[in-house]
């Protein structure tokens, strides 16, 4: 990969697309920040100055927007930034990310939260939202400032501790109820601690052979059912991370619909790996498939892509880890979880549910742009591709195959799981209120570098 300078707002003219992947191609005119004319192709005129993108056929979707995505600025730059990390998202055909507050420090105050939001802006690849820490320092024993951040110039909307559970009740039902008033969301890491303690892998014959300690379904099972009575009774919007298991799934179904507020007020998120990889890869003790939650069974990924399609699991969301050499390429024991995930979720989504005819384009729309945005309350993501609409778009080519390599991915990182695996459809471009900001393998300015041996890169993880 290399960088490209790519033009600014102006006037784009992408022809030869199919939005949604329905119809015959048609041609878009963006103008300033939004789309100006829709033509059948050939129809469509700009002016000589105009940038041109033939899109070859390609699906034109709304960009998309990861509800969990772990930039590591501040602290562990080593691992990644706001920078390699907007990078990797632009590539990957996103155009909002929201950062997790699990940074060092914690984004747990104002002046953190305002620090992420305003590196995102300087980078300019994509709409860097930061996520506030429901309780001071991830400790679970005290709120953190939830209105002085909802009032920052961050305007913080989602709240979570993710990587730790808010595991006691009543501060998670306090969280809740402060949360209604500001008409945010908290999103929870659905693990109960007491059930977990020492876990390394999914409880399960697989862990039993390996010998190693067993994180059960229960953890997460309970603690989701616990919160959809706490947010119910509260009138709060909750909204689950990375669902992993069978009977998470049912637990939604059975909670969601019993929310006074309706059944949108509960939502949930499922990750790219957890619709693709199962406890079998850990046969290896490669500790790049160390994750958490857990990669879990083919009977939990089976229960995962069927509760995506139908709704009961709402979006895709990455929980991009990028993790430095030290902290992965080591013993299992004592590997950090995480994977990284911003450059292959449209790939890993195309292959789960696309090819096997689970969801079509206009269902990758909506788990992967749509219903993200809707929860996280972002008016001008996830819109229709229609006339005034804003010009946040990904580019896809569906017929394309890649073969990813963690090297050459942006992220500073390589802890890919998907190293050398052979992967469905490229994101060809993405465009940021009608600015580039990635085509054809390339990101936008001399900042960043996403070639090999770029000079944010440390190495890969494996």
């Amino acid at each position: 990969m290399t960088t490209a300078s790519l033009p600014e707002t102006g006037t784009v003219l992408v022809t030869n697309v199919r939005p949604y992947g329905e119809g015959e191609p048609v041609d878009v005119l963006v103008t300033g920040e939004r789309i100006a004319e829709i033509g059948p192709s050939g129809t469509v005129t700009a002016e000589e100055h105009a940038e041109r993108l033939d899109g070859r056929g390609g699906v034109l979707l709304p960009g998309f927007v990861d509800l969990h995505t772990h930039l590591r600025e501040p602290g562990r730059e080593d691992a990644e930034t706001v920078r390699t990390g907007s990078a990797a998202a632009a590539l990957g055909g996103y155009t909002a990310v929201f950062a997790m507050a699990n940074t060092e420090p914690v984004a747990d105050s104002a002046v953190v939260v305002e620090h992420v939001w305003r590196a995102g802006r300087e980078v300019g690849l994509v709409d860097v939202h930061p996520v506030g820490a429901v309780t001071v320092g991830l400790r679970g024993d005290k709120l953190a400032e939830l209105g002085t951040m909802a009032a920052s110039a961050a305007g913080v909307r989602v709240f979570s501790d993710d990587g730790h559970c808010v595991a006691d009740p009543l501060i998670m039902r306090r969280a809740l109820e402060y949360a209604r008033g500001l008409d945010a969301v908290i999103a929870q890491h659905a693990e109960e601690p007491r059930l977990t303690e020492g876990a390394q892998a999914h409880e399960g014959e697989r862990a039993a052979l390996l010998g190693l300690a067993g994180w059960p379904a229960s953890a997460e099972e309970a603690i989701v059912a616990r919160d959809c009575i706490l947010a119910s009774h509260a009138g709060a919007r909750l909204h689950v991370c990375h669902v992993s298991t069978r009977g998470t799934a049912d637990v939604l179904a059975w909670g969601k619909p019993r929310h006074p507020r309706g059944a949108t007020a509960i939502s949930a998120e499922v990750t790219p790996h957890h619709l693709l990889l199962t406890d079998e890869l850990l046969a290896g003790y490669d500790p790049v498939n160390k994750v958490n939650p857990p990669l879990r069974t083919e009977s939990d990924v089976t229960a995962l892509r069927e509760a995506l399609a139908e709704g009961t699991i709402d979006c895709v969301a990455t929980d991009h880890a990028p993790h430095a050499v030290q902290d992965k390429d080591t013993e299992w024991a004592v590997a950090r979880p995480g994977m990284l995930g911003l450059q292959t979720a449209l790939s890993v989504v195309v292959e789960t549910m696309v090819r096997p005819g689970m969801l079509d384009w206009r269902g990758v729309a909506r788990v992967m742009s749509e219903r993200p945005a809707e929860i996280a309350r972002l008016p001008d993501q996830g819109r229709p591709i229609a006339v005034g609409e804003p010009a946040n778009l990904v580019l896809v080519d569906p017929d394309a195959r890649w073969t990813v390599r963690g090297e050459q991915l942006a992220s500073i990182a390589g802890n890919t799981p998907y190293e050398g695996m052979a992967l469905p459809a490229t994101v060809r471009a993405t465009m940021l209120r009608g600015r580039m900001t990635a085509a054809d393998g390339a990101t936008v300015g001399d900042g960043v570098r996403t070639a090999t041996g770029a000079t944010e890169r440390t190495g890969g993880a494996r």
